[in-house]
């Protein structure tokens, strides 16, 4: 394998690393929007049911994750054996026209019309998620030589963070101003937005140029790949123990589902509830570019474990808010303040956990392999995030919407004792990407 062009001194001096940036940078925009409106206009459609909206707002994360789970291993065997970057701009191709069947919803007046249509651009966009993913994580190994990749995740990592933090707000802005002007769906301005985002990402992937090609040059039977792929992970304890433990603490302390109904009892409306969603990233984007800035972390296992301690105190923090607020003679004005600040420490704790379990990844596989590990770590990532909405709203269904999330909090202090009990020698790792002192 050879390069076209020569090294690159940093990862930000490649052209190529900087489309591929912008691309995920608007390509993330565009979820995020999505994500937040979406979310809004089910909780609009619903929220007359009571208890039931909680069911519903969780329900959005179990349309995504089965078609995302049930088809990242494939997705993963595909971007180890064909062109990764044209995967990529297949995938974004269809989440763009998926995007543009949420315009439907306005011509429909049977709610349960407009609910089908929506979850189901939720299903058919999770499928397409999948192969972006897998496709887009494995490309990078692509555009940079290996020693700079570490530098370069940090980078993707804290633009990425950036988009998480523009997207809700602007997302909860545009539906605000939607219904200021009066729209009975205010969430279609949301939904342009989004639609020029995806259009613009795929422009850039599609002017995109890697290096080399890493694909696999023997293709071999798909099980037989997504076995190696897996045997891979299975083999990798510091890696798998760091997945496990996100795995975890995010699927049984997440909140981001319950924002609605948080925002609600704020009574804060759209906006607030964007800006409710883009706090945890802003946190993330803070830590992240302290994170570009500093020396590698030497003590990457125990920073790991306070990372997620931290996470776990935030979300109950978060949940109390109101409490709080109450209890210290204030109103809900203080409570919406404490709710940001406590979502920020949440983002800025997760921005390091990120961090360290990617460089793990980055550095520890080999990039012919790089499709099928990534489809394996979507696995759990996915089941965090998209199954950890349906938890919640399950959750929130049976115990009421605070003391879920109060829950989740202290069941992520129980994964980091039963990580540990597991996988020791994570505790023990130093540098990341080095394998723990023994």
């Amino acid at each position: 394998m050879s390069t076209a062009t020569p090294a690159p001194a940093s990862a930000i001096a490649s052209r190529s690393f900087r489309l591929y940036l912008a691309s995920i940078v608007l390509g993330t925009l565009a979820i995020q929007i999505q994500n937040v409106a979406v979310a809004w206009q089910v909780f609009r459609l619903t929220k007359d049911d009571g208890d039931n909206a909680a069911l519903a707002l969780g329900a959005i994360g179990l349309a995504e994750v089965i078609p995302f789970v049930g088809a990242v291993l494939f997705a993963g065997h595909v971007a180890d054996t064909n062109n990764r970057r044209r995967i990529a701009i297949g995938a974004l191709s269809a989440m763009f026209g998926l995007g543009l069947l949420l315009f439907i919803p306005e011509f429909l007046t049977a709610r349960w019309a407009q609910l089908t249509v929506i979850y189901g651009v939720i299903v058919f966009g999770g499928l397409a998620r999948s192969f972006l993913t897998t496709a887009r994580q494995a490309l990078i190994a692509e555009i940079l030589p290996r020693d700079l990749i570490p530098g370069g995740v940090r980078w993707r990592n804290t633009l990425f963070e950036l988009a998480c933090v523009l997207g809700p707000g602007l997302a909860g802005l545009m539906v605000w101003l939607g219904e200021k002007n009066g729209l009975a769906h205010a969430e279609n301005v949301a939904y342009a937005a989004m639609s020029l985002c995806f259009a613009t990402s795929l422009g850039l992937t599609m002017a995109l140029r890697p290096t080399q090609s890493l694909q696999s040059r023997r293709p071999e039977p798909i099980f037989t790949s997504l076995r190696q792929g897996i045997d891979f992970m299975l083999s990798q304890r510091v890696m798998l123990g760091a997945f496990t433990m996100d795995l975890f603490a995010v699927l049984l302390g997440g909140a981001v589902a319950l924002l609605p109904i948080f925002a609600d009892m704020l009574q804060v409306g759209a906006f607030g509830f964007g800006l409710l969603r883009a706090a945890s990233s802003i946190g993330a984007v803070l830590m992240s570019l302290y994170l570009i800035v500093r020396p590698p972390l030497a003590h990457a296992g125990p920073t790991l474990y306070g990372s997620f301690a931290v996470f776990g105190l935030s979300t109950i923090g978060f949940a109390l808010s109101i409490t709080l607020a109450d209890a210290l003679g204030f109103g809900l004005s203080a409570a919406f303040v404490f709710s940001i600040l406590f979502l920020l420490f949440a983002g800025a704790a997760d921005a390091v956990n990120v961090i360290i379990r990617q460089t793990i990844l980055q550095t520890s596989v080999p990039p012919e392999m790089m499709g099928r590990v990534s489809a394996v770590t979507a696995v759990f990532i996915g089941c965090s995030n998209e199954l950890g909405m349906a938890e919640s709203g399950l959750a929130a269904r049976l115990m009421g919407t605070v003391n879920s999330v109060v829950f989740g909090g202290l069941a992520t202090f129980g994964v980091m004792g039963l990580t540990h009990w597991r996988f020791p020698e994570l505790w023990r790792l130093r540098r990341v990407g080095h394998e723990p002192a023994r």
